[in-house]
């Protein structure tokens, strides 16, 4: 399986518990949502830990994703560790891993293919 790693976002801590909890139920679904109080590697892969209905994925695969993202791509990250400390304290650190082949796989269910 291959995956995708990337920060997406900041959103305010019940948002994004609120989130996990009604849509991602499905452990079969392509893509979960990681929420960290920093912007660091170690955090992030903490978090894998706290997924709800964990997806059925190879998660050793998913951390070495996580880490060539983090050795690949410093200016994003100084971007969003500046954009994080800026923010109020009630927030999250919002980044998604997907499962490309899944995705794919739905991708192609919905437009027919």
């Amino acid at each position: 399986m291959s995956y995708n790693f990337e920060i997406v976002g900041i959103t305010p801590i019940l948002t994004f518990f609120n989130y996990q909890q009604e849509v991602e139920v499905s452990p079969k679904r392509s893509k979960t949502y990681l929420g960290s109080y920093q912007c660091t590697l170690d955090s992030f892969i903490e978090s894998t830990n706290i997924i709800p209905k964990k997806p059925e994925w190879d998660w050793d695969e998913v951390i070495e994703t996580m880490v060539n993202f983090w050795l690949k791509h410093e200016d994003i990250i100084r971007h969003w560790k500046l954009e994080f400390d800026r923010c109020e304290q009630n927030n999250l650190l919002v980044a998604r891993v997907a499962n490309l082949n899944c995705l794919r796989a739905e991708l192609e269910q919905i437009f027919g293919n």
